[in-house]
């Protein structure tokens, strides 16, 4: 085990009726110090990941390992871990100093201690000056910033968050994002972070983790994972994605040939290796297309649609164009451009080879 991998999930399954694995057969290391996410559909397997690692589930098969030690049978308030779940789970009769003080003083804290810690904890999450308020006198954001002190006054090398912002309203959730991204930063402490949020996923953490039916589709640092998604259930699940049908043509090393049904011909990245003459899904993120109100010069991997609608979204204008045979593509057009295209004029899609990606 290398000094950088603080958990360690060996063989994991999880059936709850044994028959059906919510969690297949999960290898997953989490690294010292990191945010990783584990972003998937309900249902996925992340959220029993999570708690497996909690102490709420226990696996049926396969070993969970803390610094090369086994835990898998050691019980939730033997672990350590600090928790932050969607719903706060504060203590309505206790103040909000009593709340973030309660794993101290089931420690056993002696009280100066425990005084100071509350007092540092609640500096950290912007709630100082605040401990003899009632949860009921305070905002979602500020009950969960409450939740958020609490699972770190004890220093726990481990935080687990379930959806924690899932209640908040958009504004306030992105704002919350910005804060728990700068507070990992600053505390060094290891978070896992369950959500089904992508933008929030890709914003915050350091890695991610795409669950599907039990799996680990991809982990990858969010550069990686929404540039080059490893198979099509990643590229349709994490951010935009302009999707094609076709067969797969010539096949040149890591390149290959996209034939669509029209007989027009792209050139793009073959990313599962699949064979010529196969039915494949061509995917590209709509910012990477460069859309042309004219006949481009360089004619080499051009689609040619016509402008369905157009959409204002504030910094561009989200094209979506019919493709014959295929369902609406999308292009994003940056305001920048100075086009004013409408609908039913005729668009040539021009997509660099690198970002068209085959998928089979």
């Amino acid at each position: 085990m290398s000094d950088d991998t603080l958990v360690r999930f060996r063989g994991v399954q999880k059936t709850y009726d044994g028959q059906t694995l919510v969690v297949r057969s999960l290898d997953l290391d989490i690294r010292r110090g990191e945010f990783l996410s584990l972003l998937g559909p309900s249902g996925s397997g992340k959220t029993t990941c999570l708690m497996m690692l909690a102490g709420f589930e226990s696996p049926t098969a396969g070993e969970i390992l803390l610094d090369g030690q086994p835990i898998t049978r050691t019980p939730p308030h033997r672990r350590n871990f600090g928790m932050v779940f969607q719903n706060y789970a504060l203590f309505p009769h206790m103040t909000v100093a009593q709340n973030v003080a309660y794993p101290l003083t089931v420690r056993k804290l002696p009280k100066g201690e425990v005084a100071q810690r509350v007092e540092r904890a609640l500096g950290m999450v912007q709630l100082g000056g605040k401990g003899a308020r009632y949860p009921a006198q305070l905002s979602g954001g500020q009950q969960q910033r409450v939740a958020l002190a609490r699972a770190l006054v004890f220093e726990p090398k481990l935080v687990l968050m379930d959806e924690p912002l899932g209640a908040l309203d958009k504004q306030l959730r992105e704002h919350m994002q910005i804060e728990l991204k700068e507070l990992h930063r600053q505390l060094g402490v290891t978070f896992v972070y369950v959500t089904h949020d992508q933008g929030e996923a890709l914003t915050m953490s350091d890695r991610v983790a795409v669950f599907n039916d039990g799996d680990i589709q991809q982990i990858d640092a969010v550069e990686r994972l929404y540039e080059t998604p490893a198979n099509r259930f990643v590229a349709g699940f994490v951010g935009d994605s302009t999707l094609l049908t076709g067969t797969l043509g010539a096949v040149n090393g890591g390149s290959a040939e996209f034939v669509l049904p029209t007989g027009e011909r792209l050139a793009g990245i073959n990313v599962n290796g699949t064979a010529p003459g196969k039915g494949v899904v061509a995917s590209v993120r709509p910012e990477r297309i460069e859309a042309h109100f004219t006949p481009p010069e360089q004619a080499a991997n051009v689609l040619r649609a016509t402008v369905g609608d157009v959409i204002y979204f504030g910094d561009h204008l989200r094209l979506r164009c019919h493709v014959a045979g295929q369902a609406l593509a999308t292009a994003k057009l940056p305001l920048a451009a100075g086009e004013q295209p409408v609908a039913g004029q005729p668009v040539w899609l021009h997509v660099p080879v690198p970002y068209l990606r085959l998928y089979a």
